[in-house]
């Protein structure tokens, strides 16, 4: 009588956990670069909820931005302006002006989708250039703040951690030979 529908399941299921697995610590791997580009590059995300970038930064895109100084500006640049009180704007720059100090200018923006500048130069010190931008990541981002999905990612890593380092039976290891013939050794009283 042999057992190989119930050893070809356990090895799938071995198989599928390890690729869990694989997969858990490649994310794992990818935020922990992340981390380390946003604090020493000053590489963040922004996420674009109009369209006035469109169609170079559509929106609902996320964007890949890090910290410039004003000095590095040139016209053309696509480039994220804080405002007091207000969300950042992200435009192309269309004008630099040298501002009252050596690391300060004055820049005009405009969106791509927009007909006429900015209706205010801003004056800036440093900048979030874009480096590169995807279009409708955004809501997936977003939904990944959700409390729910938060705790749905948390105990499913919980469970995968619990289940890889649950103590395995013997026969799970030797489970391959288990249909094989034991071996023939030659006694020591023959």
């Amino acid at each position: 009588m042999t057992h190989r529908p119930q050893h070809a399941g356990r090895r799938a299921m071995s198989w599928l956990g390890e690729a869990l697995l694989w997969i858990a610590a490649a994310g794992g791997a990818i935020c922990i670069v992340l981390v380390i580009l946003a604090h020493t590059m000053g590489i963040t995300l922004m996420m674009f909820s109009t369209g006035s970038m469109a169609p170079t930064i559509p929106a609902g895109s996320v964007a890949v931005v890090q910290q410039t100084p004003a000095s590095e500006i040139e016209v053309g640049d696509v480039v994220t302006v804080d405002r007091a009180e207000q969300l950042p704007v992200t435009h192309r720059v269309t004008s630099v002006v040298e501002g009252a100090t050596a690391d300060e200018r004055i820049i005009t923006m405009r969106g791509d989708a927009n007909e006429r500048d900015d209706a205010q130069p801003y004056t800036v010190t440093s900048v979030r250039t874009v480096l590169w931008s995807l279009p409708g990541l955004a809501a997936f981002i977003v939904q990944l703040g959700d409390p729910f999905v938060l705790g749905g990612i948390t105990i499913g890593a919980a469970l995968l951690v619990g289940w890889a380092f649950w103590p395995r039976e013997k026969d799970d290891v030797t489970d391959a030979s288990a249909d094989d013939p034991e071996p023939v050794t030659a006694g020591a009283g023959s």
